[in-house]
Formats: C-alpha cells, sequence, structure tokens
C-alpha cells in the first residue's frame, strides 16, 4: 500500500485555510520544502514530520492511517504490520497496534548500522518508554547522551528534546510505547 504524505499535507494545510507559507512559519520547515513534499518530490524525514504534524495539530500517525480496523481485529500479525520508512533514513518503523486512533502507541523500531538521518530532536506531548531487543542505542535526550545495551530500558518526559540513533555495529531493535500517540 503506498500512502501519499505530500496529498494529505496539502489537503490538511487547505482545511486549515493556510498557505505554503503560513504552514512553513508554524512548522519552522521551509517554503520549498514543504512544497517539494506536497509534490511529491521529496521525501520528509522524521523530525520533519513532526515538526509538519505540530504545527497542523494531528499525529505523525494521521498521515499514514488509512482506516480504523481495531474493533474488527485488535491483533496485529507480524507479517500484516503497517510500516513506515521516511526520507533516505534506513529506519523502519513498525507499528505493533491496529491504528493510530488509541491512548498508547506501541512501535518495533530497527535502525541500520549506516542510518543517515538528520541530527534533529524531536519534542511532543507525553511520555516514551524504549526498550532494547538487540544492538546498542544512544539516546540523547536534551543534553543528556545515554547508551542502552540489549535489555536496557528507558522512560522519559517527551516534551524533552530528543531522538534516538544506533550505537554499535549492526542493526538496533527496540520497541516504544509512547503516549499520547506521537506518529
Amino acid at each position: 500500500m503506498t500512502i501519499d504524505v505530500g496529498t494529505k499535507i496539502r489537503a490538511l494545510r487547505k482545511k486549515m485555510d493556510l498557505n505554503i507559507s503560513n504552514l512553513a512559519d508554524l512548522s519552522g520547515i521551509s517554503s520549498s520544502m514543504i512544497s517539494q513534499i506536497e509534490n511529491g518530490k521529496v521525501v520528509p524525514t522524521v523530525v520533519v514530520m513532526w515538526k509538519i504534524a505540530k504545527a497542523l495539530d494531528v499525529s505523525v500517525g494521521y498521515f499514514f492511517d488509512e482506516e480504523t480496523n481495531y474493533q474488527k481485529n485488535p491483533v496485529v500479525r507480524k507479517d500484516e504490520r503497517k510500516t513506515i520508512l521516511l526520507g533516505k533514513s534506513t529506519r523502519l518503523y513498525e507499528m505493533l497496534v491496529p491504528d493510530q486512533n488509541r491512548i498508547i502507541e506501541f512501535l518495533k523500531i530497527t535502525i541500520k548500522e549506516d542510518d543517515i538521518s538528520s541530527s534533529g530532536l524531536v519534542t511532543h506531548e507525553g511520555e516514551e518508554c524504549g526498550y532494547v531487543l538487540k544492538g546498542r542505542m544512544k539516546i540523547q535526550l536534551g543534553e543528556d547522551e545515554y547508551i542502552l545495551e540489549e535489555g536496557d530500558s528507558i522512560s522519559f518526559d517527551s516534551t524533552i528534546p530528543h531522538r534516538y540513533d544506533n550505537a554499535g555495529k549492526g542493526e538496533c531493535i527496540s520497541i516504544w510505547a509512547m503516549t499520547p500517540p506521537s506518529f
């Protein structure tokens, strides 16, 4: 299934009676970048998606969720997970819940050793808890950095600027719970 994020951003922006320049001011993303995203010329990074979603007052999941099927089937089979891969990043986000319309979000995040995501920090309302299944993960939380090994976990207030990175050889796999959903 292909989801056209740019078209959804444009539709929501117009519904809110915003022009591209207004959205650029609200999100801190350049007008040209927003235009390129809306026209499908650029795939935004996770950080860019979070900034646009925050400016449009929706979760990032709004741009990816096609239907709510929780009432139909609360089970998510491993081969039926919704996956999200943004921009040039090699990070793979797998939704472990049927849709993003829950009180809590549950994700599996795989970060390849050669991940080239942007250096930006994200911030949003809520709390996060993460557990490293495989590899090593570096978490920047404000000015502090933490290295998590397999079996380590962390929890923090999501209003603190943060980011996750692979801190070892091979891929890093982790499980995250966030409330309210931010993706």
